[in-house]
């Protein structure tokens, strides 16, 4: 209550009394503060007896509650009620009549000195502050004394409930560790057998890698041998085609003798070299049966580097006389056999004619290139990204020109490199682009990169 606090005069502010005080009052006083739960009891007291006197009976101080309700006068003028009770005597005495009238019994006990034991002490008090019968300081004394006694019980009361509660938390807290605890060792327990089992897994790995290293070893050691026995072979081989050579030549050597004596008329000779000869040469033909010698594939003309008919690619042409912004260029690189052009359609427009709107660069580039396939014969592909796209495109493809727009996701210079790989190796592919990430990539993909420009410059010559 903020009225009722801060009156700490209504103690120990009662002196000698005007004619109006009760008997004795001159001689007792407070020596201590009221105690707070008094004080508040005689606040209401005084608020509730309030209403029943004239503004004429009250201090000047509390007229201006005179139409207040009770609750409200305790609330706002509880300090000024407490001591106008302590100063002044008139206003007591008034109170004092009207509590006799609303509480004859328990007034008139306090006043005899003998109140009930049954009374509430902080209520006897009140009373007896406000009626000021003889011992009335003692019956105050006596409630403060009651009322720390009841506040002192009501704290023990709260520590051994807290206690209480501690304790509680504190038994829920050790079944918890212990709850944790058993946990922990568990999962430490099985970690340790899922450890165990992974030692296990890692020695028998470890094994098999010994094994595998070992077999490895041993296939090494097997193919080396092989190999050596093979070499050897081959010397085998050699040292014998050797040999026939050499018999070969003598059997050449006799056949030639044999013919001289022939024509000189010796034919018992000659039947005798015919013989040799005929013997060696089926020993050669067995022998070539036997090492299964494959007939001579190769020609010493073969071994020459040399272009031939028909095999010039798109990277022959970088290396004629032609300015890369040369539009002759792009007209001998689309005259190559089976020659693929990949246009990267908005990178042109926006090089050649960037202020028009995006419909009117694609058709004037189709338009464009439509013609040129017509004049070269060439196979055409017109790539627009997706992306700049709001809506889909009704567009009907000019003859001769195969246009694309990249999916949703994809972009066109990733579309031109999957046209570009799935190319066969060794088909002339040019495309046209000035972004320098898709030419590098088309390039190592074996296709034949040009600038924007120079489509530009052959498309307005036609």
């Amino acid at each position: 209550m903020d009225g009722a606090d801060g009156a700490d005069g209504v103690a120990g502010a009662d002196g000698p009394e005007g004619p109006d005080g009760g008997p004795g009052e001159a001689a007792e006083a407070l020596d201590r503060p009221l105690p707070e739960g008094v004080r508040h009891r005689v606040v209401a007291l005084v608020a509730d007896a309030f209403g029943a006197l004239t503004v004429g009976e009250l201090p000047p101080q509390l007229r201006q509650y005179a139409r207040f309700t009770p609750t409200r006068r305790a609330k706002f003028a509880g300090n000024a009620m407490a001591a106008a009770i302590a100063t002044a005597p008139a206003f007591r005495q008034r109170i004092a009549a009207r509590l006799r009238e609303t509480q004859p019994e328990l007034a008139e006990t306090i006043e005899a000195g003998s109140p009930p034991a049954a009374a509430d002490p902080v209520d006897v008090a009140a009373l007896a502050y406000v009626l000021r019968p003889t011992g009335w300081v003692k019956l105050v004394e006596a409630a403060g004394e009651e009322a720390q006694r009841a506040n002192a019980e009501r704290a023990g009361a709260r520590a051994l409930d807290e206690m209480r509660r501690l304790r509680e938390e504190l038994d829920q807290v050790r079944t918890a560790a212990r709850g944790d605890a058993e946990r922990s060792r568990a999962e430490l327990e099985a970690a340790r057998k899922e450890a165990d089992v992974l030692q296990r897994k890692l020695r028998s790995a470890l094994s098999d890698v010994r094994r595998g290293e070992a077999a490895l070893r041993k296939s090494a050691s097997a193919l080396e041998a092989q190999r050596a026995a093979a070499a050897a072979e081959q010397a085998r081989a050699e040292g014998e085609a050797r040999r026939l050579k050499t018999r070969l030549a003598e059997t050449e050597a006799a056949l030639e003798a044999s013919r001289r004596a022939v024509r000189e008329g010796r034919s018992v000779e000659d039947m005798r070299l015919r013989l040799l000869l005929d013997t060696m040469l089926d020993a050669a033909q067995g022998l070539r049966r036997e090492l299964a010698l494959p007939p001579a594939s190769m020609r010493p003309a073969d071994t020459v580097e040399a272009v031939e008919p028909g095999k010039m690619t798109p990277k022959d042409i970088a290396t004629r006389a032609l300015s890369d912004m040369d539009p002759a260029l792009l007209d001998q690189l689309l005259a190559l056999p089976q020659a693929h052009l990949v246009v990267d359609g908005y990178n042109v427009t926006k090089t050649g004619y960037p202020t028009m709107p995006l419909e009117k660069q694609r058709l004037r580039l189709l338009g464009g290139l439509a013609v040129l396939a017509a004049q070269t014969g060439a196979e055409m592909t017109c790539v627009f990204d997706g992306a700049e796209l709001a809506a889909p495109v009704l567009l009907a493809p000019p003859r001769g020109v195969r246009v694309m727009f990249s999916k949703p996701g994809v972009t066109a210079d990733e579309l031109i490199r999957q046209l570009v790989r799935a190319e066969p190796p060794g088909r002339p592919v040019v495309v046209v682009s000035t972004d320098r990430e898709v030419a590098d990539g088309v390039a190592k993909a074996g296709a034949r990169p040009v600038a924007s420009a120079l489509l530009l410059k052959r498309l307005a010559r036609t």
